[in-house]
């Protein structure tokens, strides 16, 4: 055998223990780097395909993940932002944004931050609207009803079939839905106000206001109490004895 056949064989038998050696250690290609990168709208999924988030534009932004499927929102095209989605596909939060001149010339825009009870709407939400000319920041904290015995879409289902009902029959529909507890509440809500106050307004189990702090425009604080109607029923403020 020539020194050159000899040498070929060699390389041959090389070549062939480092392909074996890399398809025994699972060697792949190099992971892409981007340092900046252009896109509509960005899908980030598990190994098995479940959706987990959803980065996006305003023309692309999805419907509501739910249970693997995706419900149409059309509402939600006048915002850019992300989709939290959990582990069993449904959504679980998000965070939305938009902001432009409107019509009157004054600014029409709103983030929102929210984060959901399990196959449910919200029950933290970081809140800024701003509409003709006046605007307010809040943190809102809901009571919402157990997902596994009424997941958002079948309430909402009952809410459009309850709309459609005269005025009369469509507020005893609501009153018997909020005393069995099928609507969300809110709880608590910190923030600002159209008028330029900043307050704290603590609710009960429905969603009635019952204490409300708040310091006004003008710095006056005070402590008004509330009955089960709404009525202010005590008043602490800086006249007080």
């Amino acid at each position: 055998m020539s020194k050159l056949t000899t040498f070929l064989a060699g390389c041959t038998t090389t070549a062939t223990a480092l392909i074996a050696l890399s398809l025994l250690t699972g060697a792949k290609a190099p992971t892409p780097k981007f340092d900046e990168i252009d896109v509509g709208r960005i899908n980030v999924r598990e190994p098995d395909g479940t959706l987990r988030l959803v980065i996006s534009n305003r023309a692309q932004f999805p419907g509501a993940p739910f249970k693997g499927v995706e419900v149409p929102r059309p509402e939600r095209r006048e915002f850019a932002g992300m989709i939290f989605v959990n582990d069993e596909g449904t959504e679980n939060g998000g965070l939305i944004q938009k902001g432009s001149i409107a019509a009157d010339g004054k600014p029409n825009a709103g983030l929102s931050l929210t984060f959901d009870r399990f196959r449910q709407d919200q029950v933290i939400q970081l809140l800024h609207s701003e509409q003709g000319g006046r605007h307010t920041s809040s943190l809102a904290i809901n009571d919402e009803v157990d997902g596994l015995q009424q997941d958002v879409f079948v309430r909402g289902e009952r809410l459009k079939e309850i709309g459609k009902l005269e005025p009369e029959a469509r507020r005893a529909a609501m009153k018997e839905m909020r005393e069995a507890g099928q609507l969300s509440a809110n709880r608590v809500r910190l923030g600002t106000t159209h008028d330029k106050a900043s307050a704290l307004t603590l609710s009960d189990a429905q969603g009635k206001p019952r204490m409300l702090l708040m310091v006004s425009a003008d710095g006056q604080p005070s402590i008004r109490m509330l009955d089960e109607k709404g009525q202010v029923a005590k008043t602490i403020d800086l006249k007080s004895n």
